[in-house]
């Protein structure tokens, strides 16, 4: 067969493909309308023209396509040459689904237009519209939640111009651009997680979600469940079909792993293996997962300390410790007190201010609860005040028990004396003079410091105080 026959063949089979699908088209929707290039009707089955409430379709023919179906959009169709390949069309009858496309001839003319009424029952969309509809909610819902995760703060949220802070916004700006894991070393309440959150918003990972998770928070039980998520199976109840892990919903963003150093010694090596092989396995799966996040690590416990006792694993520690930022305590930072306390009070939306001798007594005392407790005094004595402008005596009862700073016990450090034993020593002190004045009571001095209960209690076994 020469090109020529073979064309002529294949002319003829397309003519009988549109003959036939015309024909199943016609026969099985709820009517077909046929106009030319005036968008006049030249046709139109029985089945519609009785819809539009005429005795026979023969009354349409030669009408145009608005005088028998008030709102059709055929003449849109023949004008722009572009066909409408679903919507809805208003009848006397009720609403149909509808298709509408242009005719043309042989040399691509359009000469008309035909309708499809496919079919009357909008609920034979409902599948389709409710799976579109659980889309739309299932991506806001993603969106909202991807929002909710990203990073509330950035680095000028780190108050501070004294020389200690302005040197760990330096370290934490310059670890932003980098993919190693950082260590955030400092005393609870000090703004770790505020500095960790401003790393990811400053790292080519900011519109990627960042998720925090407390070792010390979650029962040790759950931890790996929380972490690493659960196969479905795995547990029975509630969550029988399986739970992402933090590692899966940190994806392509950022971890942050507060308080690590009370991270049980066996979900230690778990995280070693993530960070040197980038790759987990769920609880009760076989199953490896492939991991692509930025790990960034806090906590308020001597790491080294901890690994002589065989709390930590030194390879862990090894491995965490690539960029280490040490956040000071608030006592090391006292210049900052003014700007901290005017940025306290404008987060607090009040309109109290400081006075000479206020700004003065804050800067004597030792702040162990750090930049927590300086909020909850401030807010304290806001609330408490009658007078816009805070003075001495009210801030002294805002803070309770007063812990000077002990300027003296730095110039008598003990000779060869570590910064680690010294802060140990300092914590002692503090501690065991708080624990005295609330008369061994360790939930009212965890709330005099600031501190948590557990944190407390973890703080006192560390450092040896019955």
């Amino acid at each position: 067969m020469n090109s020529t026959e073979s064309l002529k063949d294949y002319q003829h089979v397309r003519g009988l493909a549109i003959q036939s699908l015309f024909e199943i088209i016609e026969q099985s929707s709820e009517g077909t309308v046929i106009v030319d290039s005036d968008a006049t009707i030249v046709w139109m089955n029985e089945r519609y023209a009785r819809r539009f409430g005429l005795k026979s379709a023969d009354e349409a023919i030669g009408q145009p396509c608005e005088q028998v179906i008030s709102n059709s959009l055929l003449r849109q169709v023949v004008r722009n040459d572009r066909p409408i390949l679903l919507d809805i069309q208003d009848t006397p009858k009720g609403p149909l689904v509808v298709m509408r496309l242009p005719i043309h001839d042989d040399t691509g003319q359009v000469i008309g237009a035909i309708g499809f009424a496919l079919f009357d029952e909008l609920r034979n969309l409902s599948p389709l519209i409710e799976r579109y509809l659980s889309m739309q909610q299932e991506l806001a819902s993603t969106r909202s939640l991807l929002r909710s995760r990203q990073s509330k703060y950035n680095f000028a949220h780190f108050i501070g111009t004294s020389t200690a802070s302005l040197e760990v916004k330096r370290r934490a700006r310059r670890s932003a651009s980098a993919e190693s894991p950082v260590l955030l070393l400092g005393e609870t309440g000090t703004g770790k997680e505020l500095l960790a959150q401003a790393i990811h918003g400053a790292s080519p990972r900011a519109h990627k979600a960042f998720v925090s998770i407390n070792s010390a928070a979650i029962p040790h039980d759950l931890l790996e469940a929380e972490f690493f998520g659960t196969a479905p199976g795995a547990f029975t109840g509630a969550d029988r079909k399986g739970r992402p892990g933090k590692l899966q919903i940190a994806q392509g963003g950022t971890l942050f792993l507060d308080e690590i150093g009370d991270m049980p010694l066996p979900l230690q090596s778990k995280l070693l293996r993530v960070l040197q092989e980038k790759e987990y396995e769920p609880v009760g799966s076989n199953e490896m997962i492939h991991s692509d996040v930025r790990v960034i690590a806090a906590t308020s416990m001597d790491l080294e300390a901890a690994i002589k006792r065989g709390e930590f694993r030194a390879d862990l520690y090894y491995r965490l410790n690539v960029l280490p930022i040490q956040v000071p305590p608030l006592r090391e930072r006292l210049d900052d007190l003014p700007a901290l306390s005017e940025a306290i009070l404008e987060e607090l939306r009040s309109q109290h201010e400081l006075d000479r001798e206020a700004l003065a007594l804050l800067a004597q005392h030792a702040w162990p609860g750090n930049i927590r407790e300086l909020r909850n005094v401030l807010e304290r004595a806001a609330l408490l005040s009658d007078d816009l402008v805070l003075n001495a005596s009210e801030i002294r009862a805002a803070i309770g028990t007063f812990s000077p700073v002990a300027r003296d016990a730095v110039v008598a450090q003990v000779e060869g004396e570590t910064f680690s034993a010294a802060r140990e020593r300092f914590d002692r002190q503090v501690i065991g003079a708080a624990l005295r004045k609330c008369e061994g009571n360790v939930v009212e001095t965890a709330k005099h410091l600031g501190l948590g209960r557990s944190t407390l209690y973890k703080k006192m076994v560390a450092l040896g105080i019955a």
